[in-house]
């Protein structure tokens, strides 16, 4: 069996460059990150713009949705941190929250902690029930740290990737990392975390044009995905789709593909209209993806083909 992403034209939506998408749990909206510092709900049914805000004239490199609350977060070039009601469009909070660019966010799923990760190396945690106060710095990365994601089997755990070629696992509490995985030749750009069946993994895209699937919690690298012949920048997992589980890698080589999440096996590749592709939002129990890139958004749908 074999797998294709079905696109539709009417759901492709021409932009400034889309550094980051996040889906909304509930709603049909894509939350959209662009490099001209705007951020904008896309609703994916209707194909119309719900809402934009223009944050910064800097880069916004990541924004995340906030379950439970009617907010999104978002980290920029220009070093801050902004949390605007989506309803509203009220400005919740505004703060300078690192040294230098910030690459990602990540919101808890049930606890109001909030992960940034920076080029200035460090991964802080910040608390919105305490203020927004940072009540915990991570130091251990040499180089830019790409993304910090939680674990969500675990309440106070997370990983993330570097440009040091490293990927750590963190107890938050504790000052350093718990394990280092290491095996990339080149920087680590990308982190997510997956289960499947009764196991757990670590998949990771890196500039040395892999992806990596590692084993969760012993951190033994069980297989690269070769095949793109650029840098991996965003890595997915689809878990519920006909066939699957699935992962899905997008690259700077212009380029989506799809493996077989237990075979490791090659089943399609999309070529991108949109050139360069930076980010893959994906909603747990869809085969829907939306994926960013250089000159817009597509929408898609991953079936058998």
């Amino acid at each position: 069996m074999s797998f294709a992403i079905k696109i539709q034209n009417e759901f492709d939506r021409r932009s400034e460059r889309v550094k980051c998408v996040d889906l909304h749990p509930t709603q049909p909206w894509a939350l959209l990150s662009l490099y001209s510092g705007t951020v904008c709900i896309w609703n994916y049914q209707s194909q119309e713009t719900e809402k934009s805000f223009k944050l910064t004239e800097s880069p916004v490199r990541c924004a995340k949705f906030i379950r439970g609350k009617d907010w999104f977060i978002a980290g920029a070039d220009d070093k801050m941190i902004r949390v605007y009601n989506h309803c509203t469009a009220e400005k919740v909070k505004e703060f300078e929250a690192h040294a230098d660019y910030i690459r990602s966010v990540d919101v808890h799923s049930s606890l109001p902690y909030v992960l940034s990760a920076s080029d200035d190396k460090l991964i802080k945690l910040w608390d919105w029930e305490k203020g927004w106060e940072c009540t915990q710095v991570f130091e251990g990365h040499d180089h830019y740290v790409m993304q910090a994601v939680f674990i969500p089997k675990e309440t106070n755990t997370f990983v993330s990737v570097s440009l040091d070629s490293k990927t750590m696992i963190w107890n938050v509490g504790s000052p350093n990392p718990k394990q280092v995985l290491e095996g990339h030749s080149k920087g680590v750009n990308t982190v997510e975390f997956f289960v499947a069946g009764d196991k757990s993994f670590i998949l990771t895209g890196s500039d040395d044009y892999t992806a990596k699937v590692w084993d969760y919690p012993t951190g033994n690298c069980l297989h690269t995905l070769e095949g793109h012949t650029n840098n991996v920048t965003s890595v997915r997992f689809l878990a519920d789709v006909p066939n699957g589980p699935l992962i899905i890698t997008g690259s700077e080589d212009e380029t989506i593909r799809i493996w077989n999440a237990t075979t490791y096996r090659l089943e399609n590749t999309l070529i991108s209209k949109f050139g360069r592709v930076w980010s893959i939002g994906c909603l747990t129990n869809s085969p829907q993806i939306v994926v960013g890139c250089d000159q817009g958004t597509i929408m898609g749908e991953v079936k058998n083909a």
